[in-house]
């Protein structure tokens, strides 16, 4: 295509100021998909521009090779940078934390608002970005209002898998902004407890015109199963076991951790911990006085045999089936100090994560071949979801009693799942938006609703090795290319004042075929080479070899397809002499 036929790139959209009437709610990750959550609301009344949460999403090798980490788009905040007065993080998980050193040096490193053990976690992180600028941390606590440029902002509790789980209320002439974070009701068989009731009534006293809250379990109905009956069947089986216990679950589910441990403790038993995260989140315990055990209650992995097997508890991570943690590296009988045995118990405390399936067959296999018992959440109540079902977002939704309500944190199939389920419980369905990444949505005096038509810049920010920025399609479009068929390399040397090869061309290939057992298609592709590059240089002058570049291209990659029924990257070197 040619300069002047180019169609020329839109220009991103800025939206001027709100008015001093006028509350701005803007999603700039977090709300098509599961991560990279991260959320504007702007105050009219004052300019100010407060961030909820700054985490990253992790990718797929099949869909992103070679990239680290997807990021929300920050442009919009860096535009603003001036305004943005605080980035406020609900929670300690990575989906909500973890793009902080990547994202808020972009838009002038604001300061951060959280609660104790959220912020040393984010200072540990912090700490493995050393050249990056940091942001000052103030720490915060559930029942305590602060205020941020010139906003007033109280903080509540909220039930979590992770301790100093908050909800926000953002305060503003026209009424408060509430946002729940992630979260879930601690309840009993569908009634909430009574901390509950009393932490959403004092919510809901409120004038809330807008509410935003989790999606993730909201494509489930009904209510999800509380954490204190899985810490029930947990301590009944450290009671129980007869033999060796190992326990697979994720490193962030600090209070499940917690109770094992001090579980463990209390019947004599001692703790081996495998995996550097666990034992990182369990310093991070200790440190914030969460995890109070007697020191020789922790035992090195060497030291097992000096124990009879009923007095050892394992907590590994790797119930995911991730190749190279603990448990599989235990199950493939790759540890050094752990051996497997008919006698042992394994417990997989986490659910299945999508796309992990395989992985944790494999791991499941693995074990059963060594005649273990294993116990998984399908066949015990040994983990709970961190995130409410409908029949919980329902009633939390009711307690509030916002004007207008938005679905976050999720794929877009479970944001229409929680609205709907909303919408069912009497909620106006006027007053319900469900918004994609970068969606602008603008409260006018706490009455009307009105939504932008454009979006803010929305298309994710990578990080990939060294450089954060836009995914650039073709790189990622190669990068799948050359891992599904590999490279086929032509190097070749042309005599530029007649066009005719100097040499045989070379060949250097990569993942694509063994080149020792395939001397006659190459003796072909050779042929074909020295062809199509003679007769696209005849009657050329002067030589221009990049259209002999693309012309050999074409040729040779359609001729290795129907040779081989793969389309190796072709790359074609010419060297004019």
């Amino acid at each position: 295509m040619s300069q002047s036929n180019r169609v020329p790139r839109a220009a991103d959209y800025f939206p001027e100021p709100a008015g001093p009437t006028t509350v701005r709610i803007i999603p700039l990750g977090g709300v098509e998909e599961v991560g990279r959550n991260m959320t504007a609301v702007e105050v009219g009344a004052t300019g100010d521009i407060l961030v909820f949460d700054a985490g990253f999403q992790f990718v797929s090798e099949d869909t992103s090779p070679g990239v680290d980490y997807i990021l929300p788009n920050t442009k919009y905040l860096e535009k603003n940078a001036d305004r943005v007065k605080g980035v406020i993080i609900t929670h300690g998980h990575l989906d909500h934390i973890g793009g902080i050193p990547f994202t808020l040096p972009r838009f002038g490193t604001p300061p951060l608002y959280t609660q104790n053990l959220t912020g040393i976690m984010i200072q540990r992180r912090q700490e493995e970005y050393p050249d990056v600028p940091k942001s000052e941390i103030h720490t915060v606590e559930v029942g305590q209002s602060v205020t941020i440029g010139s906003t007033r902002v109280k903080f509540f509790p909220v039930t979590h898998s992770i301790p100093d789980s908050m909800g926000v209320s953002v305060e503003t002439p026209q009424g408060n902004v509430v946002i729940t974070g992630d979260l879930k009701l601690d309840h009993d068989d569908g009634v909430p407890a009574e901390h509950e009731v009393k932490t959403w009534g004092t919510i809901g006293k409120d004038k809330n015109i807008f509410f935003i809250a989790d999606s993730t379990n909201a494509e489930k109905d009904g209510f999800s199963i509380p954490e204190k009956r899985v810490i029930q069947t947990l301590e009944e089986i450290i009671k129980t076991v007869s033999g060796r216990l190992i326990i697979g679950t994720f490193a962030s589910q600090f209070e499940r951790m917690i109770h094992i441990m001090e579980a463990a403790e209390k019947l004599g038993k001692k703790i081996v911990t495998e995996g550097r995260s666990i034992r990182n989140n369990l310093e991070i315990a200790e440190k914030t006085g969460l995890l109070k055990i007697k020191k020789e209650t922790i035992i090195p992995a060497q030291d097992i045999g000096n124990y009879p097997p009923d007095k050892i508890v394992i907590l590994s991570t790797g119930a995911q089936g991730e190749e190279f943690a603990a448990l599989m590296r235990i199950a493939t009988e790759q540890h050094k100090n752990i051996t497997l045995n008919e006698r042992d118990t394994i417990v997989l405390s986490s659910s299945v994560i999508p796309g992990n399936e395989i992985a944790v067959q494999k791991l499941k296999d693995n074990l059963y071949r060594h005649g273990v018992t294993l116990i998984h959440y399908r066949s015990s109540d040994v983990h709970s979801t961190g995130h409410g079902n409908t029949g919980e977002l329902v009633w939390i939704n009711k307690q509030v009693g916002a004007t207008f309500f938005m679905p976050a944190y999720g794929y877009h199939s479970m944001l229409r799942c929680h609205a709907k389920a909303v919408e069912q419980s009497g909620f106006p369905k006027e007053n319900i938006i469900v918004p994609d990444n970068g969606t602008v949505i603008d409260i006018e005096n706490g009455e009307r609703m009105n939504v932008h038509k454009q979006k803010v810049p929305s298309a994710p920010m990578v990080v990939d090795g060294f450089t954060i920025g836009d995914i650039q399609e073709v790189v990622i479009r190669d990068r799948q290319s050359l891992a599904k068929d590999g490279m086929f390399v032509i190097i070749a040397s042309v005599a530029l004042k007649t066009g005719k090869l100097r040499k045989s061309p070379d060949i250097i290939s990569r993942g694509f075929i063994y080149l020792r057992e395939s001397q006659n298609l190459l003796n072909e592709a050779r042929v074909l080479i020295k062809k199509t590059i003679e007769d696209s240089t005849r009657n050329m002058n002067p030589i221009d070899l990049d259209y002999v570049k693309n012309n050999l291209t074409d040729v040779i990659a359609g001729f290795l397809f129907a040779r081989t029924n793969k389309a190796p990257m072709v790359i074609p070197v010419l060297i004019g002499m």
